[in-house]
């Protein structure tokens, strides 16, 4: 079973919370916001995110790289799409 589908209720929960924070900065923005306070909600989007992409990923290097069973071209071809991912992630 896929690492994302065996924690799909705690992710998808990260998610949500997300997806308030941001409607949450939306709303802040359309008024007249205190510049600390965007600040505060972008650096807490960008943890949740960050929280949310490290969980993911810890449990794809575990399932998929970790695995004893897939040879070394499938782990060369994890790793390179994993570096592929990330560089794009930390642009």
């Amino acid at each position: 079973m896929s690492h994302t589908i065996d924690g799909k209720k705690k992710l998808l929960s990260r998610i949500r919370r997300i997806k308030g924070q941001s409607v949450a900065l939306e709303g802040s923005l359309e008024g007249e916001p205190d510049c600390m306070k965007v600040l505060q909600q972008i650096a807490a989007i960008k943890g949740a995110v960050n929280g949310l992409m490290k969980e993911v990923l810890e449990g794809h290097l575990r399932q998929h790289l970790g695995a004893e069973d897939i040879s070394q071209l499938q782990r060369q071809e994890e790793v390179e799409q994993v570096i592929l991912v990330l560089r794009s992630y930390l642009k």
